[in-house]
């Protein structure tokens, strides 16, 4: 039987620029986190259908949510590290829950502030390396 969860209870934390690691939930509204794997196509001549062999596994995280100045000192704060270290957990962080950790590099982080509503963020990161699947 499935078990489902909702969304309200992410937990999604990111290294700051000094390498300590900050919960940021309580700001975000949104995570995309899409893992692909490449394939390469090895099909010859005088065949009838497509064949592939796996290829490099990659992924990015997009995050979106609420502005605030701590968590800005977070992304922002100090000299860019060359990767920072995340942990995601699409369920929460209670005892047991999945969560998926690694390295992962800034490339672009947005802020939006429209004059009828509220100010935003966005971050988007580039995983380097491995992603680990375990359990808080």
């Amino acid at each position: 039987m499935p078990t489902f969860v909702h969304g309200k209870s992410v937990d999604f934390e990111l290294d700051d620029t000094g390498g300590t690691s900050r919960s940021i939930s309580n700001t975000l509204n949104s995570v995309d986190f899409p893992e692909v794997t490449e394939t390469a196509d090895t099909t010859a001549f005088g065949s009838s259908s497509r064949s592939f062999i796996v290829g490099l596994e990659s992924a990015t995280i997009s995050i979106s949510g609420l502005w605030d100045a701590t968590v800005d000192g977070y992304i922002k704060g100090g000299t860019e590290p060359a990767s920072r270290s995340f942990i995601y957990g699409p369920a929460g962080s209670t005892g047991g829950n999945i969560k998926y950790t690694g390295e992962a590099i800034l490339t672009n982080y947005s802020i939006s502030s429209p004059v009828g509503d509220v100010v935003t963020y966005s971050c988007d990161l580039q995983v380097t390396g491995a992603v680990t699947r375990g359990t808080y």
